[in-house]
């Protein structure tokens, strides 16, 4: 890393919380990024220093844009857009349509995730095979992580504005939910 860091970015995924680098040389008009410590992307002697940059993030390919403005001057601004939203409106987003779990089994820290709309079920970034049923109240996705037998619950709370109320029990115990 040089000292040329215009940017640092964490965004979490189905798979992983992710670490988004960005050097930006605006004498050299060097760009560089770096997701998780590993460049993926070089451009060394860019005339122009303003524009964007757009690369892959994750074991599926979430398309990642660093926009570079200039405000004033040879001051900069460095926004990042995940699937063309802004961040801020991604993790909002993100909110809706997942659900996360982080737990500790046999000493090991888990983070699991749901992809509401898919009913994928992700564990520290593999996705995990899952046998779902329904039932009396709703539906239930089995899976295991290592000797535990995990359930996430799909029942609906009743009311239109809250919709479905998903729960993950692990060896029969409820798991509180956590927001990313």
């Amino acid at each position: 890393m040089s000292n040329d860091l215009a940017g640092v970015w964490e965004v979490a995924l189905s798979d992983g919380v992710h670490r988004i680098e960005f050097e930006h040389g605006t004498t050299t008009g060097k760009r560089v990024i770096y997701v998780d410590g590993k460049e993926v992307l070089r451009r060394d002697w860019m005339f122009k220093l303003v524009g964007k940059e757009t690369f892959s993030v994750g074991q599926s390919d979430t398309k990642a844009t660093i926009n570079i403005d200039a405000v004033s001057g040879f001051a900069y601004e460095y926004t990042l857009e995940i699937n063309g939203k802004s961040l801020k409106q991604y993790m909002e987003n993100r909110s809706k349509v997942t659900s996360t779990w982080l737990l500790n089994l046999d000493g090991s820290d888990c983070r699991v995730v749901l992809e509401k709309d898919t009913m994928d079920v992700w564990c520290n970034g593999d996705k995990i095979e899952t046998a779902g049923e329904f039932v009396d109240d709703g539906t239930e996705t089995h899976f295991t992580l290592g000797e535990h037998n995990c359930c996430v619950k799909a029942v609906s709370s009743g009311k239109r504005r809250d919709g479905i109320i998903h729960t993950l029990l692990v060896d029969g115990t409820e798991i509180a939910e956590c927001m990313e």
